[in-house]
């Protein structure tokens, strides 16, 4: 127990400072949540919405999810896709590192980028828009995002699995940002088309919106709703990462 715990303390170090030293990561995932809510949040941060809940508010949470789902998404899509052009799976299969160890290294790395990007969103929340609430209302929302976020990180290798490393960036992008805007993440959803509003319950950035939502005081669906909708997401994301995993090593290894 003692090495594979040193193995995977080394290899979640590892992890962050390569996810640290490249900047169209780590500067891209840290400042767009931020430059989002600047744009949409900074002008109605100090408004509050008919049912009292505050508006500021509102969109911190929101852009937290959106913080946290697009760590997942572009970091596993892009590194995953990235190390597979580069070889770098074949080269781990010599090491004795094993591949769960890897991979839970690589969750624990995405975590804690995503809870930095969380806790920088929300500071600037405060400090710059004046958005108040009760510390225990931040962390509740903190700790159900990171935790409801497998269904991204499943996602995240469907896609480095799928696409190659040129295409595995406009992949994501062309898959989340129209999950993340169509799931009201961006707007309020009442203020997005009809058809968008009929569609929103059925994705999985809305059930997990929700999340964060019900945390800030917005009505929202039962949490075990919502829990049920992210599990069925997690698991056909997973099923497509595994048969588009099969499908490669079949390649390689036929």
């Amino acid at each position: 127990m003692a090495p594979l715990f040193r193995m995977l303390v080394a290899q979640t170090l590892g992890e962050l400072r390569i996810r640290w030293r490249t900047p169209a990561f780590s500067l891209t995932n840290l400042a767009l949540p931020v430059l989002f809510f600047t744009f949409f949040g900074l002008p109605v941060a100090r408004e509050t919405f008919p049912n009292g809940v505050s508006v500021g508010a509102y969109l911190l949470a929101s852009f937290a999810a959106y913080a946290v789902g697009s760590v997942m998404v572009y970091g596993f899509g892009i590194g995953v896709a990235t190390e597979r052009g580069m070889k770098v799976d074949l080269l781990m299969r010599a090491t004795p590192l094993p591949p769960a160890i890897a991979i839970l290294a690589k969750v624990l790395n995405a975590l804690a980028f995503s809870l930095l990007s969380v806790v920088v969103l929300i500071v600037y929340g405060i400090v710059v828009g004046g958005v108040r609430q009760d510390l225990t209302v931040w962390i509740n929302v903190t700790v159900r995002l990171l935790a409801g976020s497998l269904p991204f990180v499943a996602l995240g290798f469907a896609i480095g699995y799928s696409a190659g490393p040129h295409v595995a960036p406009a992949l994501a992008n062309l898959i989340f940002l129209p999950l993340a805007f169509a799931s009201g993440l961006f707007m309020p959803l009442d203020r997005l088309p009809g058809f968008v509003q009929r569609i929103a319950p059925y994705l999985p950035t809305y059930h997990y919106g929700q999340l964060a939502w019900s945390a800030v005081g917005v009505p929202s669906e039962p949490l075990l709703t919502s829990l049920a909708w992210l599990a069925g997401y997690t698991a056909l994301f997973m099923a497509l990462t595994m048969r588009a995993y099969r499908r490669e090593q079949s390649l390689k290894f036929a």
